[in-house]
């Protein structure tokens, strides 16, 4: 069952990154690799994770320095990182957290129990209190989770709820690319067995309501969709 959470691996030693995304994918997360520093700038810009695992010594480009992008960026700027490093002095961690780093973890990994942990005592920073943001407007669309309204240009769409689950995820993170099988979790409910192009057919039905608004959701090949910047 999915969390609909996003955690990027920013690691170059493969038997170490398969043992971090075996374990985060059994604890519900979904999860995504990159092997040297610049794929991992290149990943987070294109799935922005709700998270980052980052290795601190790879290849291409250091994990000091991706942080200092991801966090100069306004797509990755509020995206957590949790630095992992074989450097445990404590000026190695000062560094760390000066770049941006949310929390730093010293290799080797003795307890994925406990940093699971600490991975969801990071979400928790993140996760908005009930009730928060329950309308919210991007571009000419505007969704009211409240009254379960949405309007374009002021007029009012007639959605089905799976197309207002849909549409609602989509609208409050503008830019970000979300896989099929996340969109499912969010129209459909996580208990729910479908193939994930079932999502496509949603999409169509949801843009042709759009009218000329349609082309606010983007299809990004290969993952899924988004809603255009």
């Amino acid at each position: 069952m999915s969390t609909n959470t996003k955690v990027l691996v920013v690691e170059d030693y493969g038997p170490l990154a398969e043992s971090l995304e075996y374990q985060l994918k059994r604890a519900g997360y979904e999860v995504y690799r990159a092997s040297d520093g610049r794929e991992g700038v290149d990943q987070a810009k294109l799935y922005l994770p709700d998270l980052v695992i980052l290795d601190i010594d790879l290849p291409i480009l250091g994990g000091v320095e991706v942080c200092k992008q991801l966090r100069s960026d306004p797509k990755t700027r509020e995206t957590l990182i949790l630095m992992l490093s074989a450097m445990g002095e404590e000026s190695d961690q000062v560094v760390g957290f000066a770049v941006g780093a949310d929390d730093y973890v010293v290799k080797p990994v003795e307890s994925y129990k406990v940093l699971l942990q600490r991975i969801k005592a990071l979400l928790r920073r993140r996760d908005p209190m009930p009730g928060d943001h329950e309308s919210v407007t991007h571009q000419n669309v505007t969704v009211d989770r409240r009254r379960f309204v949405v309007t374009i240009d002021d007029s009012p769409l007639q959605l089905t709820k799976s197309e207002f689950r849909l549409l609602d995820t989509l609208i409050r993170q503008p830019g970000r690319a979300f896989g099929r099988s996340e969109l499912v979790d969010a129209a459909l409910g996580e208990d729910t067995v479908v193939l994930d192009r079932t999502i496509d057919v949603h999409v169509r039905a949801l843009r042709r309501k759009m009218g000329s608004a349609a082309d606010l959701i983007e299809t990004v090949r290969g993952v899924g969709y988004r809603f255009k910047e």
